[in-house]
């Protein structure tokens, strides 16, 4: 009996910060919201596996979202979100964003 052995490449997703196996914070990593966009790059920025998540989005031609602390918007990899209507005529002070803290039953043990 020849048995056939499926492996992904995505194995890292195990890995992932932003991995609860619930998705609560999906709406951070695929929002409009530049705070939301910020604080989805901040989680990435301590992520092991930031670098396999970026590759694989880019092999699969994802379209938009945070992958890997890079924010993706039609296809290609964008520095900042341009928020949405005109810009101000007064810069927006700079907002400090905490990240999310990891639910305590991710945490090692």
């Amino acid at each position: 009996m020849l048995e056939l052995l499926i492996q992904t490449d995505d194995e890292w997703r195990t890995d992932g910060r932003c991995n609860d196996n619930e998705g609560t914070m999906t709406h951070l990593f695929f929002s409009d919201n530049t705070h939301d966009t910020a604080r989805a790059k901040a989680i990435c920025a301590k992520c092991p596996a930031s670098t396999q998540c970026l590759n694989a989005a880019m092999r699969r031609k994802e379209l938009w979202g945070v992958w890997g602390g890079q924010l993706i918007e039609n296809g290609r990899i964008t520095a900042d979100k341009r928020g949405r209507g005109r810009p101000p005529k007064q810069p927006r002070p700079v907002i400090a964003i905490e990240e999310v803290p990891v639910p305590p039953h991710l945490l090692p043990a």
